[in-house]
């Protein structure tokens, strides 16, 4: 391996040290503010230093098909070195900011929903709530404007039938009937 090889190796792992500084900040301000349980974090952790390692190898791969020498962990903790040094306050910043902005983001794409879908469909359900509403009050008033009418001609038909069959009468002498025996059984002698 030449020398132009290694300093280009040391370069690409300064930038992959800054950039997993980059990353580990990221989520460090993201996990701050989204405060996810305890259990998590360490399971998020571990997915980080997955993910870092297989950038880092990735990396080392790319520039000098993966040979692992001394100047590869010098360039990683210049990288991140430097990074800390200048950049960190800068990133968390603008990840902070970004998350503000996203989080404005959702809640107006949210306030947008319910003003464009929700309300209206609630405005239709309350509209057809009153409309079937009106329709039933409809419809009991013309059920009896035109039942009392329609009853008065039954029974006016029926008059003949009801005296013929003495059903008036009948009704009476079982009432009388049942009256005799609720006082014989259960009143007074």
């Amino acid at each position: 391996m030449n020398l132009e090889i290694q300093w280009a190796t040391l370069l690409w792992m300064a930038a992959s040290g800054g950039i997993l500084g980059i990353a580990f900040d990221s989520y460090r301000v993201v996990s701050g503010q989204l405060r996810f349980p305890r259990w998590s974090v360490h399971a998020l952790d571990f997915v980080y230093w997955v993910a870092a390692s297989l950038f880092v190898f990735r990396m080392l791969y790319h520039s000098n098909q993966g040979e692992l020498r001394f100047y590869v962990f010098f360039g990683l903790f210049i990288g991140v070195w430097i990074y800390f040094l200048f950049l960190s306050v800068i990133t968390a910043r603008f990840v902070v900011m970004l998350m503000r902005i996203v989080k404005k983001i959702y809640l107006a794409s949210v306030r947008i929903f319910s003003i464009f879908i929700v309300a209206p469909i609630i405005w239709l359900l309350k509209g057809i709530k009153l409309l079937l509403g009106f329709i039933w009050v409809i419809m009991l008033f013309l059920g009896r404007i035109s039942l009392v009418p329609l009853w008065k001609i039954i029974a006016w038909a029926a008059r003949p039938l009801v005296r013929k069959l003495r059903i008036v009468e009948m009704a009476i002498s079982m009432r009388e009937r049942i009256t005799a025996l609720w006082k014989r059984w259960f009143g007074k002698h």
